[in-house]
């Protein structure tokens, strides 16, 4: 189609020339005509190979321009659950502390009951979630990665830190104050505790 119109163009130049009382007439001819000539395949199986390489082209750019949507699905989803998280663990405490200070009259009494069971709702949702408690008891070393020390108790009369401020290598947790909670392997909160 291309040489047919460039053709019909030289024959109509050439008929302006001869009409042109000898006047010179110049040919314009655009860089992207030429370079679109240079580019031109030369036959039908040509022109069919260039369109196969440049739908494969797109088919591999629209597969990869999926994957990068999945994984920011994935991370925008993590990041949501993450704040929820943060937003529930404050509840969850209030929950775990309502319940433990409960007197043991009132222990069996259906309000409480109804406390717990709604406790144990929120942490089912949790978990559905991805969320898990980071597990702690008195006893366990102290992990810097999962644990958060609030207090240092003194063991024999005597505090555990050095003259320098530093702590002992081998700390054990000596009392739980708060759960720590993570989504997978990641720490959303770590667990406060006190050692010694």
């Amino acid at each position: 189609d291309k040489k047919y119109k460039r053709q019909e163009s030289m024959q109509q130049d050439d008929e302006k020339r001869k009409e042109g009382e000898g006047e010179a007439v110049v040919e314009e001819v655009s860089v992207s005509e030429i370079s679109e000539e240079q580019d031109l395949p030369e036959t039908d199986a040509e022109l069919a190979a260039e369109y196969l390489n440049d739908l494969k082209r797109l088919q591999a750019d629209f597969e990869n321009y999926k994957k990068r949507q999945v994984t920011r699905e994935k991370e925008i989803a993590g990041y949501l659950i993450e704040k929820l998280v943060m937003d529930l663990v404050p509840v969850m405490d209030n929950f775990r502390m309502a319940t433990e200070h409960v007197p043991e009259a009132e222990r069996t009494s259906p309000w409480v009951t109804g406390i717990q069971y709604i406790e144990k709702q929120l942490e089912k949702v949790l978990t559905e979630n991805g969320v898990t408690t980071i597990e702690v008891k008195v006893g366990d070393t102290f992990d810097p990665t999962i644990h958060e020390a609030l207090e240092q108790a003194a063991s024999d009369g005597a505090s555990e830190k050095t003259e320098e401020g530093e702590r002992s290598d081998t700390q054990t947790v000596t009392r739980v104050l708060q759960n720590g909670f993570r989504i997978g392997e990641r720490v959303i909160r770590p667990a406060k505790v006190t050692v010694k």
